[in-house]
């Protein structure tokens, strides 16, 4: 072999060993994680940052888990973004795009906790449709994830989404717990989004059941609509629900029909809605229009009409009780969102009127021991009725005025 030809496949070895030792250095978990990381933040914006290196794995597809991580705005003091455990898997075709291309086969995070006004801070200071939304082939999974609001969490969340690709169809389950206002809701939903990163039909179904500290409502529950994403909107909301009402022994079902524009851009707000409920014992049937909303507080403004007078109510007196006139009604409730605040209704026939102050299960209790036999005759309220006759044990009386003080219900501020 002549003198150049051995000098020549010296080189080659020498370039080779270099190569391969330069690989060997770059591809080191300590140093292919932050270079992977920065990539990813460098697309989002984003400082991202791993306090603890797991493993890798160049077979395949790469893939590589990295621990302790934090996501944030640079120079922001709070993360939007902390896990302890991220695993994610992306293609060759990807590492050489240097983050010009998000395209990931899978991403995996354990305990991840999202801060939402972090998260809205940095959505907010993004270029109007310069935020880039990443394609997963094999999908995502959130293991025992924590969304953090203002005075509210989304705990124990575990999400599976079988794949993820902007503008394309989106489905996937979702386990989780509302706490809030006094108010416990543990979720099982499944849901759809026609268009992900775009306007397109939205689609949720599973059960629900919200919590208060001697009460649950299981519901079962189906909606469709549409949703805006730059009016922070969803159209067209068509609910069907199927509840009952657990305190005790006692049990009330209903069903419980809404329509109409949900808002969420802060809290949730039901605005100009239809609402329909059917009800059994003592649950009401009726129809109203109004608003609903849940933000720190819930809110309820309904006015409508009351198909009759359930048969487990009190009695009315005739002439009253045989009107066959309808039940015009109005009922406005702001507080905790476990319903433990006062609420105020007015409700009409014909001439007779009522107005009343009370706590929503404090009356159910009283209905619940009315119909066992047990307890005062008088209801937990306060309020006011007026009527121009009425028949009590054979007589009549007219003009008549009757005032009902509960020491435990306050003076009334805000009547419907």
């Amino acid at each position: 072999m002549s003198r150049r030809r051995r000098l020549a496949l010296l080189s080659l070895a020498v370039l080779l060993l270099a190569g391969a030792g330069l690989l060997h250095w770059l591809l080191q978990p300590q140093r292919l994680a932050p270079a992977l990381l920065d990539m990813a933040g460098n697309a989002l914006g984003l400082e991202i940052t791993a306090s603890g290196i797991g493993e890798y794995r160049l077979r395949g597809t790469p893939q590589l888990v990295v621990r302790g991580v934090v996501a944030r705005e640079p120079g922001a003091a709070t993360p939007l973004l902390a896990a302890e455990r991220i695993l994610i898997a992306v293609p060759w075709s990807t590492l050489r795009a240097r983050g010009r291309e998000l395209t990931a086969a899978r991403l995996e995070l354990d305990a991840p906790v999202f801060d939402l006004a972090a998260f809205r801070h940095w959505l907010d200071q993004r270029p109007q449709g310069e935020t880039r939304m990443p394609t997963l082939t094999d999908g995502v999974l959130i293991r025992a994830g924590r969304i953090q609001g203002d005075g509210w969490t989304l705990e124990r969340i575990d999400l599976r989404i079988p794949d993820l690709a902007p503008r394309r169809p989106l489905r996937g389950q979702l386990q989780a717990r509302y706490r809030g206002s006094g108010l416990e809701v543990p979720m099982d939903l499944a849901f759809h989004l026609a268009r992900l990163g775009e306007d397109g039909g939205v689609g949720i179904a599973g059960q629900a059941t919200p919590a208060g500290q001697d009460w649950r409502l299981p519901v079962r529950l189906r909606l469709s609509a549409y949703l805006r994403r730059a009016a922070s909107r969803l159209e067209h909301v068509v609910l069907g629900s199927r509840a009952q009402y657990l305190t005790g022994t006692a049990r009330q079902s209903f069903a419980l029909g809404v329509a109409g524009p949900l808002e969420f851009a802060d809290g949730l707000r039901l605005r100009g809605g239809a609402f329909a409920l059917r009800g059994r014992d003592a649950v009401p049937t009726l129809d109203a229009v109004g608003d609903l909303g849940l933000d720190d507080d819930l809110l309820i403004d309904w006015r409508g009409q009351l198909a009759d007078w359930p048969d487990a109510w009190p009695a009315l007196p005739p002439p009253l009780g045989r009107s066959p006139s309808a039940l015009p009604f109005a009922l406005a409730y702001r507080g905790t969102a476990d319903l433990a605040d006062i609420a105020h209704l007015r409700v009409q026939r014909d001439a007779t009127r009522f107005d009343a102050r009370f706590r929503l299960f404090e009356v159910m209790d009283w209905l619940d021991a009315l119909e066992a036999g047990r307890g005062s005759p008088l209801p937990p309220l306060s309020g006011r009725l007026t009527t121009p006759r009425v028949e009590v044990s054979g007589a009549t009386l007219e003009g008549v005025e009757l005032r009902l003080d509960d020491p435990a219900v306050p003076a009334n501020d805000d009547a419907p």
